[in-house]
């Protein structure tokens, strides 16, 4: 439970993302959420142009908090080599997201699983010691690994401790997107909540059919999509409750 948000139970939640480069669309940004069916929303901190910068992203968390009020927000910096906006040195990534930890500014955190493997676990600990929840992701927009391979990765986040297992892959045909939802649909055995996703138009399907499948949360969109394929959150929200019942 994330504040009052059952992650992994019933159907999928709907997470958006905030992408804005200066304080005011960030503003802007987050209180479009508040007319959206969203129920976590995520700031990719990677977009904003003083993300070097640790009290200004500070500064900026703290009004989003105040704008979204019960609405968990996760607090992502996407590397360039998985489709973020920017890079950083893994010792200034880790304080980054250990300061958001330490001052409870959000109530999650990605950590990317490739990012620095041989120092990831010790992130991990660190924030969870801090009373954060974080969320273990791996992007491959190039391609969708074998089946086997998914599992291994999302297996090796839960040994890792991650509180909740992303990944995200980009098809080359409908096949690809059967091999997402085939690994998705044999790790929902684990006790941490699995959020997968099939890119681009062609994995749509995947993103609508979490409750089916077995994954936690779906990526729409309020405003501009932050990954290709997203569907707008009104649209999912409607189509899940359809598959719902």
């Amino acid at each position: 439970m994330v504040k009052n948000v059952a992650i992994g139970e019933g159907i999928p939640k709907i997470c958006a993302s905030v992408t804005g480069a200066v304080r005011e669309d960030i503003l802007k940004e987050t209180r479009n959420m508040l007319q959206a069916p969203v129920n976590l929303v995520e700031w990719r901190v990677d977009f904003f142009e003083a993300h070097k910068e640790s009290d200004r992203v500070k500064e900026m968390l703290c009004e989003m908090r105040k704008i979204l009020g019960d609405i968990p927000l996760l607090f992502t910096f996407r590397s360039k080599n998985e489709g973020g906006e920017a890079d950083l040195p893994f010792d200034q990534y880790a304080q980054l997201n250990l300061t958001v930890a330490e001052e409870k500014l959000a109530d999650l955190i990605d950590v990317e699983l490739f990012y620095k493997e041989d120092q990831i676990p010790g992130l991990v600990k660190e924030i969870q010691k801090r009373g954060t929840l974080v969320v273990m992701s791996n992007h491959d927009f190039h391609k969708t690994p074998e089946k086997e391979e998914i599992i291994l990765r999302l297996m090796k986040m839960q040994q890792l401790g991650a509180d909740i297992l992303k990944i995200a892959v980009m098809p080359q045909d409908e096949k690809d997107v059967l091999t997402l939802l085939e690994a998705t649909n044999e790790m929902r055995r684990l006790e941490q909540p699995v959020v997968t996703m099939s890119m681009g138009k062609t994995g749509s399907v995947s993103r609508i059919a979490g409750e089916v499948f077995g994954s936690a949360i779906t990526f729409g969109t309020v405003g501009k999509a932050s990954a290709p394929g997203q569907i707008p959150a009104h649209a999912l929200k409607e189509v899940l409750g359809l598959l719902h019942g």
